[in-house]
């Protein structure tokens, strides 16, 4: 071992000012950076942590609006609480260990007792402004990078009181972001569904819960239900139930001290195993516990006192008591479900009829299916052993403990060219990849025994690991990567079909994207620039000049590894699979891959693009349309 190896002296030992630490290690504050492309994205932590303080003094009392505005990349959050005291403005959002929410009875059931929600905001800010207005005063301080640039004196003003945070995340941190608005308003609403009688101002639009979890539930489920929703309060806890009356799928919706605990815990645990056995005693039979859990849709809401997570970003609580000296998780939630859920059986016989009724028909599916599970099973089983369909990745989705599990991604391509070429180029840490021979199976209308029948499908289950329950997906992102040609838009299309078709919460829950490739490289000697659009080869070619060298990409096959490096690294670009506010999936799947209707047609006509180049189709001539359904 070297000199330079061993020693260890006082200039090894740094000590890092508060800004600094936070830009050097911003994963340990809010998880992963991202684009924002997923919902787990730093911005959104970013604008979390400043709503969660405007939340707390809603609970406190204090201001029942706030006010959100997203212009661009440029975040304003306004409350009309209490305000920041003026002579702490500039303290609360630059210097650790500096809050209110080390009072434990002020805020003893809040999420962010760290005391350093705003700073993160404000050291990963290129911008950053903090406006106090309290008791006919007012002041305010701007900061770059979390370096103060200006504070203010106290004035005097005539505004409401309360609080305004303007920010921008720093775009040498958060590369190519931008907000996705289907994410933001998800949020907005979380907040209000958790927070009765607040209303929440979203870029213009008013968002509003009077009734909690209950609207949650009915404003989220996008097929029809079996029996009304059941709703259940007490006072630190909140419960909606209710059966969907097609997807076979649980769905959970958990959430601790307003906080989404995406990834469950201990509470949504505690909630299943208290339904089981609060059914079973009901009906005074021992039904399979699968039976009872198929198609149920539920959400919980539990205040916890300091409560403890399983990551930083609080995805998944691994608290196991309410608070110190109080009864367990488990066993607060079980007395509540056991009773609050058996007189409402009691008081609701329609209900636990419906109930009923569904068991006995899951318990009859389930004994029909199971001899092909089984041969699936033993296939998928003697299969995988030399199974060369999946590249598998070391870190996964339910590694809660390593903070890279966020970044846990399976690609599913098409054909052994494409498949090489990101098997070669992928972080074998984080990035899986699962190869399709051929186009699957159109499998809309079809029941989930074809998911057992067909192999690729049935691999597809087993390297996701979801066909009991979405808590064992075992990769945060499900990437589509298929070719930028008709081929690969139809693949694509078959594989968003079998997800909406069979495991919906996959795509409600933001785990399916589609991955961007460049479809031009634009170069000359000194330059290379590859394109995603043509607006992107313009730019290229009025940068590197008109006798710069195009390259037209069809196929992901013609990029080599070491191109595709760049597209899947740490700029990879991904456009998340969405489900529309105004539509269910039911309609999306009829509508798409049902029967052929004048409507799709119409659609298919007005959205159809032609690309120089190739032959184009007639679109007087109705055959040419019909093409394109027998493609669908």
């Amino acid at each position: 071992m070297s000199e330079n190896q061993i020693k260890y002296t006082e200039e090894n030992i740094k000590t890092l000012e508060w800004k600094e630490h936070i830009r050097l290690r911003p994963g340990m504050y809010i998880g992963k950076l991202g684009d924002g492309s997923s919902p787990d994205d730093g911005i959104y932590i970013l604008l979390k942590e400043i709503i969660d303080n405007s939340i707390d003094e809603f609970v406190m009392g204090a201001g029942k609006t706030i006010e959100v505005t997203i212009n661009d990349r440029t975040v304003t959050v306004r409350d009309y609480g209490r305000g920041i005291p003026l002579g702490k403005t500039v303290d609360v959002v630059s210097k650790i260990n500096t809050g209110a929410k080390y009072d434990s009875q002020a805020f003893k059931k809040s999420v962010g007792l760290n005391g350093v929600g705003a700073k993160a905001v404000n050291a990963l800010s290129s911008f950053f402004k903090v406006q106090s207005i309290r008791d006919g005063k007012t002041k305010w301080a701007e900061f770059e990078r979390g370096n103060l640039k200006f504070e203010s004196q106290i004035e005097d003003t005539t505004l409401r009181r309360g609080t305004r945070i303007i920010f921008t995340p720093d775009d040498t941190i958060f590369k190519n972001f931008k907000f996705v608005d289907e994410y933001v308003e998800r949020m907005m609403w979380n907040y209000a569904y958790l927070n009765a009688g607040l209303t929440i101002i979203y870029n213009g639009q008013t968002i509003r819960s009077e009734n909690g979890l209950k609207d949650l539930l009915t404003h989220t489920i996008d097929s029809p239900i079996l029996h009304e929703i059941i709703h259940l309060k007490g006072d630190d806890i909140e419960i909606a139930i209710t059966h969907s009356e097609r997807s076979q799928s649980e769905i959970y919706h958990s959430f601790v001290n307003g906080q989404h605990t995406t990834q469950g815990g201990t509470h949504q645990a505690a909630l299943r195993e208290a339904m089981i056995k609060t059914i079973r005693e009901f009906y005074n039979k021992n039904f399979d516990t699968a039976d009872i859990r198929q198609s149920v849709i539920a959400a919980i809401s539990l205040k916890v006192i300091e409560p403890v997570f399983e990551s930083q970003t609080k995805t998944k609580l691994g608290s196991t008591e309410m608070g110190p000296g109080m009864p367990s998780i488990r066993a607060y939630v079980n007395d509540f479900v056991k009773k609050e859920l058996d007189n409402y059986l009691h008081r609701n016989p329609e209900v636990a009829d419906a109930i009923l009724r569904k068991i006995v028909a899951a318990e009859k599916e389930r004994k029909e299916l199971a001899g092909i599970q089984k041969l699936a099973r033993e296939r998928a089983k003697k299969v995988s052993l030399h199974n060369k369909k999946l590249r598998d990745c070391r870190i996964h989705l339910t590694d809660v403990k390593d903070e890279r599990c966020f970044e846990s991604t399976l690609f599913i391509t098409e054909g052994d060219s494409a498949s090489g070429s990101i098997t070669k180029a992928r972080d074998v840490n984080t990035q899986a990849v699962f190869s399709l021979k051929g186009k699957p199976l159109n499998c809309y209308g079809l029941t989930k025994k074809v998911v057992y029948e067909n192999e690729e499908f049935n691999l597809l289950q087993a390297a996701l690991d979801i066909e009991e329950s979405i808590e064992n997906l075992r990769y945060n992102r499900v990437v589509i990567a298929t070719d930028a040609d008709v081929d690969g838009m139809h693949i694509r299309l078959l594989l968003i079909t079998f997800f909406l078709q069979f495991f919906p919460e996959l795509v409600r829950e933001n785990h399916l994207y589609i991955l961007q490739t460049p479809l031009f490289r634009v170069r000359n000697r000194k330059e290379t620039i590859y394109c995603y659009s043509e607006e992107e080869k313009f730019e290229a070619l009025r940068k590197l000049g008109n006798k710069a060298e195009i390259t037209r990409f069809k196929g992901l096959g013609e990029i080599s590894p070491d191109e595709f490096r760049h597209f899947i690294g740490k700029d990879i670009r991904l456009e998340p699979v969405l489900i529309g506010k105004d539509q269910t999936i039911d309609e999306i799947l009829e509508f798409y891959m049902g029967k052929n209707t004048p409507a799709r047609q119409e659609f298919i006509i007005g959205n159809l693009k032609i690309e120089k180049g190739e032959n184009p189709l007639d679109l007087n001539d109705h055959q040419s349309v019909e093409l394109i359904e027998e493609q669908l």
